[in-house]
C-alpha cells in the first residue's frame, strides 16, 4: 500500500523521485559504474552532464543518484543548487570545507575574489582544487549540482575548473543538471572540457517505459490496469514524465474514492479522470504561455509550433525559417536561445535538428497564441 493513503504513490511537481523511475535504466547504469570506481578510490571516468526540458525528471534522477551513492555509506553525496551559489564563498560554505579542514589541521579560512584560501599553519593558501582533492581522498565525494544553468559564469568557471583538477587526482565526481541550453552556458564559462563529459539528454519516455511508470506503482498498491485504459493513458501523456505522474495521480484518486475503495483502472475510470488531468495540464500550459508572453516569444513559438505540423523533428534550416517569418518579438538566434532555455524546443541527439519539449504544447500555442499580424509572416 502507499505510504500515504491520502496522497498516493504519484506526487507530480514535487521534485521527488517517482514511485518507479521508468525508462532511465541506461542512465542509472552509468551512475552506478561511476560510483563503483569512486568506492574503490579511483578517479571517475568522466564528469556527468544531465540536461533536458523541465518536467522530464532531471531532479528525480539526481535524487535517485544521491540515494544510490549514499546507500552503503561509502560515498559522501552532496546536493547543491546553482541559484544557491551566487559567490565563491557560498560554495565553500555549503560544502563546509572550512570546518572539515579544521578537523585535520589548525588553520584560518578565508575567501577572496574567485580564489579560496584554506591556510594551513601559515603555509601557502590551499586552493579549492586541492581542498576538494584532499577531502575526496579522505572519503569519496559526489556533488550533484542541480539547476547548473543558473550559475554566474565567473563562479561557474571557478567551480568547474577546480572540480576537473580534483577529479583527475581523487575519487571525486561532479554531476551537473540543467535546462537544454546548459551546454551553451558551460561554453560561456569557458569550461570546454565538459564537451568530453558523459552527456545524458533526458527527454520523454517511450511507450513501454510510460506504461510501466503507471502500471507498477498501481500494482504495488493493489490496483490493476486494463490494457485499453493503459493504452489511452500512454497515448495522451505523450511520454512526458510530469504528465505521466498527473495521470497516475488522477486515476489512483478515482479508484480510491470509489465506493469499494479499491479495484482496477478501467476505461470508465480513465474517462472519469480526464477532467482532473486536463485541468492540471492546462494550468501548466498557461504557465508556459505566460513565460513566453512575458519574453515576447509567442510569435516565434507559434511559428515553430506550426512548422512542427509538417516536419518533426525540425531541421536546423526549417527551425531558422520558422523563427524568421514569425514577425514581432526577438528574432533569430536570440529567440532560438530563449525557446531552448524554456524547454519549448531542444536538441536531444547528436544532430542539429530540433524536437518539441512537449508535443501537445504545440497545439495549445496554435489555439491560444495570437496569429501573425498581417504582413508579419504566416504559419506553415
Amino acid at each position: 500500500m502507499s505510504v500515504s493513503t491520502e496522497l498516493g504513490p504519484f506526487q507530480p511537481g514535487t521534485g521527488r523521485r517517482p514511485p518507479y523511475l521508468a525508462g532511465r535504466e541506461e542512465e542509472q547504469s552509468l551512475f552506478r559504474s561511476h560510483f563503483e570506481v569512486l568506492r574503490r578510490g579511483g578517479s571517475a571516468p568522466a564528469e556527468i552532464l544531465v540536461y533536458g526540458p523541465r518536467g522530464n525528471g532531471k531532479t528525480a534522477l539526481l535524487r535517485w543518484a544521491k540515494r544510490e551513492a549514499a546507500a552503503d555509506g561509502g560515498l559522501d553525496a552532496r546536493w547543491l543548487v546553482g541559484s544557491d551559489i551566487p559567490a565563491p564563498a557560498d560554495f565553500v560554505n555549503l560544502l563546509d570545507l572550512g570546518s572539515w579542514f579544521r578537523k585535520i589541521a589548525p588553520e584560518s579560512v578565508s575567501v577572496a575574489g574567485v580564489g579560496v584560501s584554506l591556510r594551513q599553519g601559515g603555509d601557502r593558501p590551499l586552493r579549492l582544487a586541492e581542498a576538494l582533492e584532499a577531502r575526496a581522498k579522505a572519503k569519496p565525494l559526489l556533488i550533484l549540482l542541480d539547476e547548473a544553468h543558473t550559475l554566474d559564469p565567473e563562479v561557474g568557471q571557478w567551480i568547474l575548473n577546480a572540480a576537473q583538477a580534483a577529479g583527475s587526482e581523487a575519487p571525486f565526481l561532479l554531476v551537473l543538471a540543467g535546462t537544454p541550453d546548459l551546454r551553451g552556458r558551460l561554453s560561456e564559462m569557458e569550461a570546454s572540457f565538459w564537451n568530453r563529459a558523459e552527456q545524458l539528454p533526458l527527454g520523454r519516455l517511450d511507450e513501454t517505459a510510460t506504461a510501466e511508470a503507471i502500471r507498477r506503482p498501481l500494482a504495488e498498491d493493489g490496483i490493476a490496469v486494463e490494457a485499453e485504459a493503459l493504452e489511452r493513458i500512454v497515448r495522451e501523456s505523450h511520454g512526458y514524465p510530469f504528465f505521466v505522474q498527473l495521470w497516475g495521480r488522477a486515476v489512483w484518486r478515482r479508484v480510491r474514492r470509489s465506493a469499494a475503495g479499491a479495484g482496477a483502472v478501467t476505461t470508465a475510470v480513465v474517462e472519469e479522470s480526464v477532467g482532473e488531468f486536463e485541468a492540471r495540464r492546462n494550468r501548466y500550459y498557461l504557465d508556459r504561455f505566460r513565460e513566453m508572453e512575458e519574453r515576447e516569444l509567442l510569435p516565434a513559438a507559434r511559428a515553430v509550433a506550426a512548422a512542427f505540423r509538417d516536419e518533426d523533428p525540425l531541421s536546423a534550416a526549417a527551425f531558422r525559417r520558422a523563427i524568421g517569418r514569425s514577425g514581432g518579438g526577438p528574432g533569430g538566434a536570440e529567440a532560438a536561445k530563449a525557446l531552448e532555455h524554456l524547454g519549448f524546443v531542444w536538441q536531444a541527439g547528436g544532430t542539429p535538428s530540433w524536437e518539441p519539449g512537449i508535443p501537445s504544447l504545440m497545439d495549445y500555442l496554435l489555439e491560444h497564441a495570437p496569429p501573425p499580424e498581417e504582413g508579419g509572416g504566416a504559419d506553415g
